[in-house]
């Protein structure tokens, strides 16, 4: 019996000082791309969520890289999640005595990649659609774009109109 290699190596980031939604905002954007493609997005995004997203690609692409000896050409980011953690609550001081609360939610982010070097041929990218590119290969018509009629006098043509 022969012995699947892994080939997808986790980076966690738990209780990140910030919202689960924004932090999804920005996780959405880099899911199913490559590892130099997201590095270059993440840095120019602007939102206070990419740092700590930079930091977890970063430290799943050294531990792949360490522990499967993986090239970062190679990597794909396989899984990006966001999920809620806990959310911390003090109380602020106000005017006559009384309190106001402060909500600070946290969030648990988790990045997976995986080196498409180990199994080329399961690799399917997320962003080709098969079934159109095969139903474009079958027919061999093209339509013609521009319609004579349009220009021409006998119709009133195109700029006649007022």
């Amino acid at each position: 019996m022969r012995k699947k290699k892994k080939t997808e190596i986790y980076a966690l980031g738990q209780y990140i000082s910030m919202s689960a939604h924004k932090a999804r905002r920005v996780i959405d954007q880099i899911r199913g791309r490559s590892y130099q493609e997201t590095l270059m997005i993440l840095e120019l995004m602007p939102y206070r969520a990419c740092y700590s997203i930079f930091k977890l690609v970063y430290s799943a692409a050294a531990n792949a890289s360490y522990n499967m000896g993986s090239n970062e050409k190679n990597l794909i980011i396989s899984k990006a999640e966001v999920n809620e953690g806990t959310i911390v609550k003090k109380l602020k001081p106000r005017a006559r005595g009384r309190s106001f609360p402060i909500k600070r939610p946290t969030c648990h982010i988790t990045i997976g990649v995986k080196d498409i070097s180990f199994n080329l041929d399961e690799y399917k990218d997320p962003y080709i659609n098969i079934d159109y590119l095969t139903s474009l290969k079958k027919r061999n018509t093209y339509t013609n774009m521009i319609d004579e009629n349009v220009y021409s006098n006998r119709s009133g043509g195109l700029w006649d109109k007022k």
